[in-house]
């Protein structure tokens, strides 16, 4: 169905534990049983190059890095998964579905450690230069999204390890988010069954797509 003309980027934004990682890959799922052509990517990664940052920043230590050279690393993960993955998915017509995008770097580095927003902000307007066509906000308590991404038991865990604290933060920061790109932004409640979820998910990327 997708295939002439520019595609359509849509990205996923939540809280850790929020059920995007899911609800971005059933979308994939029934877009691509509807016949569309679709790219399923995440963020941090994306791209070979981006995939061994993604190592270096969501590992180890909670205080591994200082916020802004957090911010340096994850603006050079982007650039490549723009330039490797994104962009050419998008000029050949394809429908990109991406876990997390800049809107995740605004709340987590802008936010987490000080008022860093701005810099996020000049860094994504040099080196980035697009948002998303759609952006699909999974809202969900933030106890029971820690407690959801603390069972995963992964090796993921340094945001995580900043504890609920952070997690409240960033609900709050997503939703105010979510009003700043009122034109791009839909905010879809995550604390109900994943099917539930994702009929709410597809019915409005299909109208976006209309």
């Amino acid at each position: 169905m997708t295939g002439t003309g520019r595609g359509i980027f849509v990205t996923f934004e939540g809280i850790d534990g929020s059920g995007k990682s899911t609800q971005a890959r059933l979308l994939a799922e029934a877009l691509r049983a509807a016949g569309h052509d679709v790219v399923l990517t995440r963020e941090p990664g994306g791209s070979p190059g981006a995939e061994e940052i993604r190592r270096l920043v969501l590992e180890g230590d909670p205080d591994r890095w200082s916020a802004e050279t957090e911010i340096l690393l994850f603006t050079a993960a982007r650039r490549d998964h723009l330039e490797r993955t994104i962009e050419p998915a998008l000029a050949a017509g394809k429908v990109v579905i991406c876990d997390r995008f800049a809107d995740s770097t605004r709340m987590y580095q802008g936010l987490s450690r000080g008022d860093l927003r701005a810099l996020v902000d000049q860094l994504h307007s040099l080196m980035i230069g697009r948002e998303p066509d759609l952006t699909v906000l999974v809202d969900m308590d933030p106890e029971i999204g820690l407690a959801r991404a603390k069972g995963r038991k992964g090796t993921e865990e340094r945001f995580e390890d900043f504890g609920p604290e952070l997690q409240r933060r960033m609900r709050a920061g997503f939703l105010s988010l979510a009003k700043e790109y009122a034109s791009r932004f839909r905010v879809i409640d995550g604390a109900r069954p994943v099917e539930a979820v994702a009929e709410d998910v597809l019915a409005t990327v299909t109208a976006a797509l209309a």
